[in-house]
């Protein structure tokens, strides 16, 4: 059974920076396509940043180019979101999935997190 926790979100204030993990068990995430999306409230579920089984990375929202980076730790079975210069419009809560390849439809998603919460506020 694929399991995924999600850990890292709190409460930061504008310009300051937060790194998410999404810790994998039942499975490997190196073999899957790994995606972080985050839903604030009364809004969609969107899609940030996405890591493909090849190492290959994605960004899925033009927002956060240049400040939001995906990466992974295959000895540690983990996902991490290294997030920088956060704005207000960041905070939601942010969720790891897992499926066989990218892509910023989260319906296309079978496995997912509990999500952990961000919030961005001075």
């Amino acid at each position: 059974q694929l399991q995924i926790a999600e850990s890292g979100g709190g409460l930061v204030q504008p310009g300051g920076s937060l790194r998410l993990s999404c810790a994998a068990s039942g499975f490997t995430v190196a073999h899957w396509a790994i995606a972080w999306f985050r839903q604030a409230p009364g809004l969609e579920r969107e899609g940030v940043s996405c890591i493909e089984s090849s190492g290959e990375t994605t960004n899925l929202a033009d927002s956060v180019k240049g400040r939001f980076t995906i990466s992974r730790d295959n000895a540690k079975n983990t996902v991490y979101l290294q997030m920088n210069s956060l704005k207000p419009e960041d905070t939601g809560v942010y969720y790891c999935a897992a499926d066989l390849r990218c892509t910023a439809a989260p319906q296309f998603f079978a496995s997912w997190g509990q999500g952990t919460q961000v919030t961005v506020s001075s």
